[in-house]
């Protein structure tokens, strides 16, 4: 099994989509910090690929507002506690945000914050396992390895429309 990749335009921009196998392995922005090493990467691969046209139509479908979970397949790798990190973060509800501090809480030790944080940093599967959903202490936009931009972007994209509404008046 042989890592590939592909890419897509978004309105996040270009985003570089990996796998191995029957599995996507990541999603990476233009400029994403925390890059794996190139033959994470492995050879590149058309869009007929399976892993990689799944992939593609649901993330389509969730940039355009259809889409709340995600099906495809995927192997995050990473270490045991980075794991457990990630695993916690795929049961965030969609359009809901915790913080770093929350999430140190929950598994075990408020000290962690800064250990979360490079964890969620770390996650190789972004906006599937919604890394973007973690906030600062007080709400506040803090580092996202995909830009700030985007991370404002895609909780934008999740604010549920009862707190849209609310902001224009």
């Amino acid at each position: 099994m042989s890592n590939r990749h592909t890419t897509m335009d978004s309105p996040l921009g270009q985003l570089t989509l990996t796998a191995r196998g029957e599995f996507l392995t990541g999603i990476f922005y233009e400029g994403h910090w925390h890059l794996p090493p190139p033959e994470y990467f492995g050879v590149p691969t058309g869009v007929e690929d399976p892993v990689f046209a799944l992939a593609r139509v649901e993330l389509e479908e969730y940039l355009d507002g259809r889409r709340t979970v995600f099906d495809v397949p995927y192997d995050a790798g990473g270490n045991t506690f980075q794991q457990k990190v990630w695993e916690r973060l795929k049961h965030i509800p969609f359009g809901e945000t915790v913080t770093y501090g929350e999430l140190a809480t929950e598994l075990g030790d408020p000290h962690l914050a800064q250990a979360v944080g490079s964890a969620v940093g770390r996650n190789p599967i972004s906006i599937i396992i919604p890394c973007h959903r973690v906030v600062g202490r007080h709400g506040q936009l803090t580092g996202y390895a995909g830009g700030l931009r985007n991370k404002r972007y895609l909780l934008d994209l999740e604010e549920p429309a009862v707190v849209r509404e609310g902001k224009l008046f």
